[in-house]
């Protein structure tokens, strides 16, 4: 049985890479490629792809995790791979929230990207080791895991935003965003906006 596949990534030379592995593998076909989240979620409801390898940054527009969700919202929905190069927090929860099967890293070796895309036309789900190890750990020590707004309010600080700015950006009141802050300085234990950053930073829990 074929497995088709969608490439979505806004790079040329890294869908060409994709390709290029994977149409040596028996058994797959690369059926289409999509160079915005936009046109890989309006090319995987045509009903003729079994898995979509999904980037998660597309410069403009939609992202990766948004575009998995809408994906697999749909009713025979293919499975979404995350294959990109980003594996903090920021990156993986929202995406596996979104209804990602599979979270491989682009500097995966070829034979791992190929077992990845089986297990994920399976139904079954492949996580990049790091990835894999950070989930561990979030579970292990649940008390410094941060919630997906906390993690949202937190890249916005590292990226200079004051809270004015963090709570028009989130549609939040200035007084929750100091809530989440609060939060997220005892989770931490730190008592400042720098310090957190570095905190979660080292954590891996958000992008630098």
């Amino acid at each position: 049985m074929t497995i088709r596949l969608l490439l979505a990534d806004d790079h040329p030379v890294v869908r060409a890479g994709l390709r290029a592995v994977l149409e040596t593998e028996p058994g797959m076909l690369v059926v289409a490629e999509a160079a915005t989240a936009e046109d890989a979620v309006d090319r995987a409801a045509a009903g003729d792809i079994d898995v979509v390898l999904m980037d998660l940054q597309f410069g403009k527009g939609m992202g990766g995790a948004e575009a998995t969700a809408r994906i697999t919202a749909r009713p025979g929905a293919p499975r979404v791979l995350i294959v990109t190069t980003y594996d903090s927090d920021a990156d993986t929860l929202p995406a596996i929230e979104a209804g990602a099967t599979g979270y491989l890293l682009k500097d995966a070796p070829p034979e791992d990207l190929a077992a990845a895309v089986r297990t994920a036309a399976a139904g079954r789900t492949t996580l990049a080791p790091a990835v894999a190890d950070r989930l561990m750990n979030r579970l292990r020590t649940p008390g410094t895991a941060l919630t997906r707004r906390e993690t949202e309010v937190l890249t916005l600080v590292a990226d200079g935003l004051s809270n004015q700015a963090i709570g028009h950006r989130l549609h939040l009141t200035e007084g929750t965003v100091k809530s989440h802050l609060a939060r997220i300085y005892t989770k931490l234990g730190v008592d400042s906006r720098t310090a957190a950053v570095a905190a979660a930073t080292d954590l891996g829990l958000i992008r630098r």
